[in-house]
């Protein structure tokens, strides 16, 4: 299934794509798309439904990020070996675990604000990974069976913040629109290898990141195992599991940046595709 959700910015109702790939609304069905929508048997539930029975949503309805705001929105650094080269990083040994902030969770084709003052703002295609189950203290064997599903993320990163100002990773990952999300939720059965995905990023049309999710340093499975011996996973959280190369500071000899007025376009194989311009802050 591909489950997503639509409407004016926190007023957003379920919505899942047929066959044919028509958006229709779940609501009837389903009050909300949360963590406990996302449990095997409410996922059966759905899938139970006669789709055709259901209305459409209209194409020129916002489409919002496929669950509410996380608990966790967690993200995972250097997980590309030849990303973790292009910016001059060694190759982690463990998985990087940061927290992006809740503020930051964003439609996927809402706009992207640059902070003010900001010089060092740049793009970073991901694939997310949505929890269904609790997970804690999980072993790699048993993990996958506490993922719903699947999402695109844009992990959007000021470089400056990051890396200059002191402190953890996290002050130049949290600004605000930072966490562009979906369109959907794709449900775990329908991407049978989460480590055999295209994923691409592309900037006012110039395709700037082309990978494959099987260059992960760390596979999903271990990812979720490894977080949840660390942090209570909830139904609803994400993980974000890191960025192929391509992004803008990893540009030679000189960085490239975003700034207002731009086009990022970006997606993941079977997952979707998001589009978000850039405005000034």
């Amino acid at each position: 299934m591909k489950l997503f959700r639509h409407g004016a910015a926190g007023m957003e109702r379920p919505g899942i794509l047929d066959a044919a790939g028509v958006k229709r609304d779940l609501s009837a069905h389903l009050p909300v798309l949360d963590g406990a929508a996302l449990s095997p048997a409410s996922l059966a539930r759905l899938a139970a439904i006669d789709l055709a029975s259901l209305p459409v949503v209209a194409d020129d309805v916002r489409i919002g990020a496929p669950v509410p705001r996380p608990i966790n929105f967690i993200c995972i650094g250097l997980n590309y070996a030849d990303h973790a080269a292009e910016t001059g990083a060694a190759i982690p040994k463990e998985p990087i675990v940061f927290i992006k902030a809740g503020s930051a969770y964003n439609g996927p084709f809402d706009d992207v604000m640059i902070p003010p003052g900001s010089k060092e703002t740049d793009w970073e295609v991901e694939l997310g990974v949505v929890i269904g189950t609790a997970a804690s203290y999980v072993s790699e064997d048993d993990a996958l069976d506490h993922v719903a599903g699947y999402c695109v993320i844009n992990d959007v990163s000021e470089r400056e913040y990051q890396t200059r100002r002191g402190g953890t990773w996290d002050k130049g990952k949290g600004c605000a629109t930072f966490g562009p999300t979906g369109p959907y939720l794709v449900t775990r059965d329908e991407v049978p290898d989460p480590q055999a995905l295209d994923i691409w990023c592309e900037i006012d049309g110039k395709r700037m990141q082309n990978g494959n999710t099987k260059t992960m340093i760390f596979g999903v499975k271990t990812l979720v195992s490894y977080v949840s011996q660390f942090i209570a996973l909830m139904p609803g959280d994400i993980i974000a599991t890191g960025t192929p190369p391509g992004v803008g500071m990893g540009v030679k000899p000189n960085p490239i940046f975003l700034r207002p007025g731009q086009t990022m376009k970006l997606g993941v194989a079977g997952l979707g595709e998001q589009m978000q311009r850039t405005i000034g802050g």
